[in-house]
């Protein structure tokens, strides 16, 4: 079988940085091109991000796209304070990269994903770690590529646990809710990487100090970049006692499904105002013998963590 392709959806923050290094590194995989979204930051900025991302880790040959700007329902969007706290106002841990010597691809995002479909069928990977507006957006325009791609894992959800922005919702489903109701209740083969096994999956300065120790540029800015994100951890979440390394793990499950337990259930996004993005079971759908979506329950976060730093340490050497 040919190398698995992937595409990163991703609104580049500080997890998603890290999430594009674990892609880079992973051995069995081709990163063939980053989609930006909104979220963390503005699209455009998300876009600028990964080319800064990709040019400190010496990859100028992977292609980034700009996706849509705001959810389908609303008409423009504003970064949650929380967020801008959260990733730096600029997005990685208020760290200084230089600007970019590339410039973001004029294809859209979800033209790029719907070529793609086409060119690498279920040899490609497609992991959105943002809100589901971009494949969404690809699905309209190309339903056959819900049969074609051969597997999605999303960071998002919580299905076990309560949402992150409100009692029932994770961030990124809250962004645009009807988007993933439309990319869950499709035929898409769907894995769920949500809140239930991110924040299992911790990061601690001591790791973060080897790769500072490797006295590298790569090291010591995702060092710093990081770190950030672990300082704002302890005000925020001081009960996990490091930060959850919620896209990159999706990166990981998407390779390697026994990093989690799991089931499979047929799911469905809330849209109604008490319950908006909501990722819960499809009662019209339970009895379905075939279910699109893999939620995953548990985590291996031992082993998880390992592979983690060996890939992304020998990434950064």
């Amino acid at each position: 079988m040919a190398q698995k392709k992937m595409i990163l959806d991703l609104d580049t923050g500080i997890d998603d940085a890290m999430a594009i290094a674990y892609a880079l590194a992973a051995p069995d995989v081709d990163l063939i091109g980053i989609v930006s979204s909104y979220g963390n930051v503005l699209t455009p900025d998300a876009g600028v991000n990964s080319l800064k991302i990709l040019e400190l880790l010496g990859r100028t040959d992977i292609p980034v796209y700009l996706g849509e700007e705001h959810s389908q329902t609303t008409d423009h969007f504003d970064v949650m304070p929380i967020s801008a706290k959260i990733h730096g106002q600029n997005g990685i841990g208020e760290v200084e990269l230089p600007e970019p010597s590339r410039k973001l691809e004029s294809q859209s995002g979800a033209d790029f994903i719907i070529e793609a479909a086409h060119q690498y069928s279920s040899n490609l990977i497609l992991v959105p770690t943002g809100p589901l507006t971009n494949l969404a957006l690809a699905l309209r325009k190309d339903p056959d590529i819900a049969s074609l791609i051969g597997n999605v894992t999303i960071m998002g959800g919580a299905l076990t646990v309560p949402g992150n922005v409100t009692p029932v919702a994770e961030a990124n489903i809250n962004q645009d809710p009807h988007a993933a109701n439309e990319v869950f209740t499709s035929t898409l083969n769907l894995t769920m990487v949500g809140l239930d096994v991110t924040l299992r999956t911790l990061l601690t300065k001591k790791e973060t100090q080897q790769w500072r120790e490797l006295g590298t540029k790569a090291g010591t800015k995702f060092a710093d970049i990081v770190d950030y994100y672990i300082d704002i951890y302890k005000i925020t979440s001081p009960h996990l006692g490091g930060c959850a390394l919620h896209d990159p793990l999706a990166v990981g499950v998407s390779l390697d499904p026994s990093f989690v337990t799991s089931m499979k259930l047929n799911m469905f996004v809330d849209t109604t105002p008490e319950m908006w993005g909501r990722t819960i079971g499809d009662p019209g759908r339970l009895t379905d013998p075939n279910p699109n979506v893999t939620v995953a329950l548990t985590v291996d976060q031992n082993r998880y963590l390992q592979t983690f730093m060996n890939y992304l340490t020998a990434l950064f050497k």
